[in-house]
């Protein structure tokens, strides 16, 4: 599977009560497809996996690939601390009929590579379809390092990774030594340096609430190779990212944005609460200066 363009790790919409708004999801998802991203995750940590049992997790799955249809990529993540739980998380996704799986490493138990890479080739062969990996070491204490990489190279699955480490050496190494595995930007920041380095992807929160944005940069990157006009369009995204990575409030940022877009998302589910009102103000700024800069520079200004 070739994984090109834009991501997108859909959002959960709960009520006040915290219960899942599975209409509200639907439209979430529809808006998403029909605004052009090249792909739907479902079950990623912006979409609140970690707070919902594995029932409302297949049923977010079916969900999602009956609206989707066949209009675009669906791709199921299995993150879990229980190597049991993400093999149903996979075999989930292969009975529904996913394209892909988002396989990352197990949480807390702080795996050796070898384990890690017995982990995830264990939860290939319960789905059988391609995986993005993803690694993101600030939050699963591990990293997908050489060891790791080499050991799942063994099944033909491994296609790409989603690199969320933030150090640049990684995206060489991968870029270098690793050219079979498709390199997909996990770092918003650095989306810029990812293309540059070849990357063919990017899976990106913000684009549940600014799809055109997000889809400007790549096609300004991967597709055109203008990364003059690339870098314009990321300088104007650098607030946005910013204002997303600050105290912690990434999912509740990516919710308010989404309620700023005409969508219900309502509250993250504990322990997470809502942005204050001086968040959402410092945000709604943001986003509408955002919105104004990349539409100048799409028009040629």
């Amino acid at each position: 599977m070739k994984f090109e363009g834009i991501y997108t790790p859909v959002i959960t919409p709960h009520g006040d009560d915290g219960n899942i708004d599975h209409d509200g999801f639907a439209a979430m998802v529809d808006y998403l497809v029909t605004s052009g991203v090249h792909g739907i995750i479902v079950g990623g940590s912006t979409g609140e996996y970690y707070a919902q049992s594995l029932e409302e997790r297949a049923e977010l799955i079916r969900a999602a690939k009956e609206v989707i249809g066949g209009r675009t990529s669906l791709i199921v993540g299995t993150g879990a601390i229980r190597q049991e739980d993400s093999i149903r998380m996979a075999e989930t996704a292969a009975t529904i009929g996913a394209d892909a799986i988002l396989v990352g490493s197990p949480p807390y138990s702080v795996p050796t590579e070898r384990e890690n890479a017995l982990n995830a080739l264990a939860i290939d062969r319960a789905a059988d379809l391609p995986i993005m990996l993803y690694n993101y070491p600030g939050r699963m204490c591990v990293n997908m390092g050489e060891e790791f990489l080499d050991r799942v190279g063994r099944s033909r699955n491994f296609c790409a990774i989603k690199e969320s480490s933030g150090d640049i050496n990684r995206v060489h190494l991968l870029a270098r030594d690793y050219p079979h595995i498709q390199m997909s930007c996990g770092m918003d920041d650095q989306a810029l340096e990812f293309f540059a380095w070849g990357a063919r992807s990017w899976v990106c929160g913000g684009s549940n609430f600014l799809p055109a944005e997000h889809i400007a940069l790549y096609r300004a990157c991967a597709v055109e190779g203008n990364f003059d006009k690339g870098r314009r369009i990321m300088s104007a995204m650098m607030p946005l990212m910013r204002v997303l990575e600050q105290g912690g409030k990434f999912i509740q940022c990516i919710k308010h944005g989404c309620e700023m877009a005409g969508f219900h998302a309502g509250p993250p589910r504990p322990p997470l609460k809502a942005l204050n009102k001086d968040d959402k103000r410092q945000l709604e700024q943001v986003v509408r200066v955002l919105k104004r800069t990349v539409a100048e520079i799409e028009a040629g200004a």
